[in-house]
């Protein structure tokens, strides 16, 4: 069974950064791609980033060239830097994997889920 735990959330100002860090336990992944979500009450979750297991990656245009997720494969950590935050980045971020190497947008092609972490940006 693979878990996944997030961390790095908080409260910060607009303009400020933050790195979110998702760490993977259970069994190891060979064939794998991962993603960040994200969600605000009442609202659907909203896909931001996604790698797979040979790093290709993409982003959601929201954050594009304000986010970059990244992976350390000899430590089962996913990371997203978060770059000139705003008050509409605020949401409860959510690491996500899969058993598949394409990279997914979709969040039920996701097995895999943690808990998340909340984000909040203040003007």
């Amino acid at each position: 069974q693979v878990q996944l735990q997030e961390s790095g959330g908080g409260s910060v100002q607009s303009g400020r950064s933050l790195r979110l860090s998702c760490v993977t336990s259970g069994y190891t992944l060979t064939t794998y791609s991962m993603g960040w979500f994200r969600q605000v009450p009442g609202k659907k979750r909203e896909w931001v980033a996604a790698i797979d297991s040979d790093d290709n990656s993409d982003d959601a245009d929201s954050v594009k060239g304000r986010f970059y997720i990244s992976q350390d494969k000899a430590k089962k950590i996913l990371y997203l830097q978060m770059n000139s935050l705003t008050p509409e980045d605020t949401a409860r971020y959510y690491c996500a994997a899969r058993t598949w190497y394409r990279i997914s947008r979709l969040e039920y092609e996701y097995e895999y889920w943690g808990k998340g972490t909340q984000v909040t940006v203040s003007s």
